[in-house]
This record gives structure tokens, sequence and C-alpha cells, in this order.
């Protein structure tokens, strides 16, 4: 079974990346061999639409499971449309992860997790006043 991973680089070694729609690679490992393809998330660039992008990208490479740290909800509906299972709250190293999943370890999600949105401010609009 293909089992896609979020990673910050394109091997089994690497650190899993929790972003879903903005991470730098899908490792696409096999959960019997261990072989694995390093893909480059083209849609890590893109101005909206990352996470539909990305999912599009995993699916065509026929993964069956997804680990991660989080995705969002229009990711997570293109990914269970297509039939693939979502697992987040993955974090460590890609290989660990994989072999956590294996041993039912991790479990799939039945809805989006979304905890904070990297790279934007969470302010709550207490900037100083001008007099």
């Amino acid at each position: 079974m293909k089992i896609c991973v979020t990673a910050i680089s394109g091997s089994l070694d690497a650190q899993v990346d929790p972003r879903f729609g903005r991470c730098p690679h899908f490792v696409i490992v096999d959960s019997e061999t261990m072989e694995f393809e390093a893909v480059p998330n083209i849609a890590v660039g893109s101005m909206s639409g990352a996470g539909i992008q990305a999912a599009q990208t995993v699916a065509s490479k026929g993964a069956k499971v997804v680990l991660t740290g989080n995705v969002g909800p229009n990711a997570f509906q293109v990914l269970s449309a297509a039939g693939i299972k979502v697992v987040t709250g993955a974090s460590g190293i890609v290989e660990g992860v994989v072999e956590k999943y294996k041993r039912g370890e991790l479990k799939e999600t039945s809805s989006p997790t979304v905890r904070g949105h990297f790279g934007m401010r969470g302010g709550r609009g207490r900037g100083r006043r001008r007099s």
C-alpha cells in the first residue's frame, strides 16, 4: 500500500512537515518494501488553493493514506472523495511515522484539523492607536 507522508525533504529520514498543502515534499512510501518516491509539492508557493492542488498530486500518485500534522477542510474533502484515508497529528521522522501507522498506533481522522495558520499573525486588533 502507498502511504504519503508530508516532509521537509524527500527522504525516509526527513522530519515530518506538519502542514499538508504547504509542505515542501511528499514522501510516498510502499508500506511493504519501504521503497519510496520523493515528490516535490508544486502547490507550496500557490497564492490560494494549495491544499486542493496538493491533494490532487497525492491522489495522482496512488496513495491510499496520508500521514501529516494538519490538513485543511478543502484538502480533506478532496482526499476523502478520492478514497484516501487521512491521519493527522503525525510528527517525527518519515520512516518512524510509517512504522507507527503500520503498528496501528496512528488512527484515521474523521474531520480536518487545522491548528493555527502558519505564516499568518494571530493578532486581535490591539495595535497602537494614534492620536
